[in-house]
């Protein structure tokens, strides 16, 4: 703009001219324009004017040459991707829609999973796709430059990072992890210290979301740790995945607190809906119709209007399950005990969730987190509830 070219001629008039050049550049006005604007005012500094056009010009080449070089680098290099399960095969599946993965042999898609028959029904669903399949974690990481990993709960991280061909056996030098699970804090930094001491990058990269939005490339990146690989990821693989991407900062954990934030709030919110909308069918309206009165006001909710009309049908066919909820919520309610916050509405509703995931009548720790509202009718004493337990 005018603001940053009069500063600019002015800068050049003064003083040595090479400096100026890069600047004129990074900012995005034209030499050619501050010249100009130059030689209105003085023609003592134009002296050298086509010199410097020439220079800028260069310059920008050689820097348009050496993006278009990285990025080509960037795409050719084979991606690694650890986990297939509810959330890692929708996550995958959209590397590979994208056309950031498995577009050559120099572009695969490299998985494994500890199911194998994972793999071979991603390969089969995307058969036009360049997909390799690894018999360990360790391979996938050994044979990429960056891996995803996403698996579905401690337990799992754990095992599959740590064992002997897991994700950090096959870190070395220049190996890039990007870990999208939701884990406690302590387990991310422990994971984030591993991978920097054998010479590699680690980003904490869990994501707010569930089955469907990875499907469909919405899911939201909660992200901490390599400034650096974030910023090569964010606009490729991330973009690829999710809707919008969030670096809160180098320090390990920041990424994984902001997600226990989401969750624990988002299980609150569920179990709070299931509540009004028992309330609702025990005194006689309709649960339907109150669910679009909920939709129309100021606690409208995108969650309300999905999930409602499956809760009244008994529908929990699972998009996140009721047992990773809990690990959630609970994770959340520890870190506020830790943190001296009040939770106590927080901490009801991890009560709620942990109740229902023990329930052995119920069996729903493996169905959709939605499925609270079956145990908060278990719960009450009206007459709707009863015929609805009983049926």
């Amino acid at each position: 703009g005018s603001h940053w070219t009069t500063l600019t001629t002015q800068r050049f008039m003064l003083c040595p001219r090479w400096p100026f050049v890069a600047v004129t550049a990074l900012l995005g006005v034209t030499l050619d324009t501050v010249l100009a604007f130059s030689s209105a005012t003085t023609t003592k500094s134009c002296a050298t004017a086509q010199t410097f056009v020439v220079w800028t010009r260069s310059i920008r080449s050689t820097v348009s040459s050496l993006a278009d070089s990285t990025r080509t680098t960037l795409k050719m290099a084979p991606i690694g991707f650890v986990g297939l399960g509810i959330m890692g095969e929708g996550m995958a599946g959209r590397l590979l829609s994208e056309g950031i993965a498995g577009t050559s042999d120099d572009n695969a898609l490299v998985i494994w999973n500890r199911t194998g028959s994972k793999c071979t029904a991603l390969s089969e669903k995307f058969p036009d796709k360049k997909i390799i399949i690894k018999e360990t974690a360790r391979e996938v990481v050994e044979a990429c430059e960056s891996t995803y990993s996403m698996l579905s709960t401690p337990e799992a991280s754990k095992i599959v990072f740590e064992g002997d061909n897991g994700v950090l056996a096959g870190v070395s030098s220049g190996k890039s992890i990007v870990d999208c699970a939701t884990l406690a804090e302590a387990d991310m930094q422990r994971m984030n210290a591993a991978v920097v001491e054998k010479g590699g990058r680690f980003l904490e990269a869990p994501v707010s979301g569930s089955k469907g939005p990875a499907a469909m490339g919405s899911l939201i990146f909660l992200c901490a740790g390599s400034e650096e690989l974030f910023n090569e990821v964010k606009d490729n693989g991330l973009t690829a995945m999710g809707k919008a991407s969030h670096f809160f900062g180098a320090e390990v954990g920041a990424g994984t607190r902001a997600k226990l934030v989401v969750n624990s709030l988002m299980g609150t919110m569920l179990a709070a809906f299931g509540e009004g909308l028992a309330l609702s069918e025990s005194v006689g309206l309709d649960p339907n119709t109150m669910i679009e009165v909920i939709g129309q006001g100021a606690i409208q909710s995108p969650m309300f209007n999905l999930k409602g009309p499956k809760m009244v049908v008994k529908d929990h066919a699972p998009n996140f399950p009721l047992k990773h909820a809990h690990k959630d919520m609970k994770l959340a309610s520890d870190m506020a005990k830790a943190a001296g916050v009040e939770y106590s509405v927080m901490d009801s509703a991890e009560k709620l969730f942990r109740s229902a995931r023990d329930d052995e009548d119920l069996k729903l720790a493996d169905e959709d987190f939605s499925a609270v509202f079956e145990r908060v009718h278990k719960e009450s004493t009206s007459e709707f509830s009863k015929k609805r337990m009983s049926s």
